[in-house]
């Protein structure tokens, strides 16, 4: 995929992965960034035009000192659609991407098309609460992530030997950096209220998760559903919290398919 910078009104500075052609989606990551390889995102380029743009404090992308809340996340969002000139986009949404879509459709339910939370945070359920991953060893979040958590480690470190104390020190710092810009709205728990709003999203809406989520469990499937009026519910078997990774074809598949 192509890559360029944008920036906002506000002033952020975002790096921003591109390709396909036709209708408009845009993707937004979860709290662990988009990895090395991203095979989903070029599998449904294939079908319309992606963009994947990378939350300030990610990659390349600068100005993590402008957002405080979840406010301000969410207008944020609305203002890379604005910097990237569309349209009543698709939103598609992957764990914190998924919380913040979520809060962009509730605050302008009329500037999207189409919306897929992909084992969306933002709702909390005092009888299955969500692991702390802010306390959690770099080792230890392949385990709640991933169906196959060695295969998932080997994902998220880009296959480096963790063994290496130098790769595990850059591993650390990439995390950390990452978990602080995530923490602003994850932190200590995932609620925000959002459940609350939800009742103003009015866009089309498909919840998609991995049937074998042990971060966010389908229990948290249900909820959306049942509170997003009209919300279709999807589960991808083999799949845990990374399912786009674990199961890209099958992602592929199940958005395209809604989309259209």
């Amino acid at each position: 995929m192509k890559s360029r910078t944008i920036e906002t009104r506000k002033g952020t500075r975002c790096r921003v992965f591109e390709a396909g052609s036709g209708v408009p989606v845009v993707f937004f990551h979860g709290a662990g960034g988009l990895l090395t390889d991203n095979p989903f995102l070029e599998g449904l380029a294939q079908r319309c035009h992606v963009l994947a743009p990378e939350w300030p404090g990610y990659g390349e992308s600068t100005g993590d000192e402008l957002l405080e809340d979840m406010l301000d996340f969410a207008l944020h969002g609305w203002d890379l659609v604005e910097a990237l000139g569309l349209s009543r986009p698709h939103l598609v949404g992957h764990s914190m991407g998924g919380m913040i879509a979520a809060e962009m459709a509730c605050l302008a339910p009329r500037d999207l098309s189409r919306l897929v939370l992909v084992g969306a945070a933002g709702l909390w359920i005092d009888a299955q609460p969500i692991p702390d991953i802010f306390a959690m060893l770099p080792h230890e979040l392949a385990d709640v992530l991933f169906v196959d958590p060695a295969r998932g480690a080997a994902l998220l470190t880009g296959g480096a030997d963790l063994s290496d104390i130098e790769a595990l020190k850059d591993f650390y710092i990439v995390t950390q950096r990452r978990l602080a810009m995530a923490g602003k709205i994850l932190f200590p728990i995932p609620n925000r209220r959002l459940s609350k709003r939800l009742y103003r999203l009015t866009a089309p809406t498909l919840v998609l998760w991995g049937a074998a989520d042990r971060l966010i469990p389908p229990t948290y499937a249900r909820e959306w559903q049942a509170l997003i009026p009209g919300a279709r519910m999807q589960m991808i078997e083999g799949a845990g919290h990374m399912l786009p990774w674990e199961q890209p074809e099958a992602f592929v598949d199940a958005v395209a398919k809604f989309l259209a």
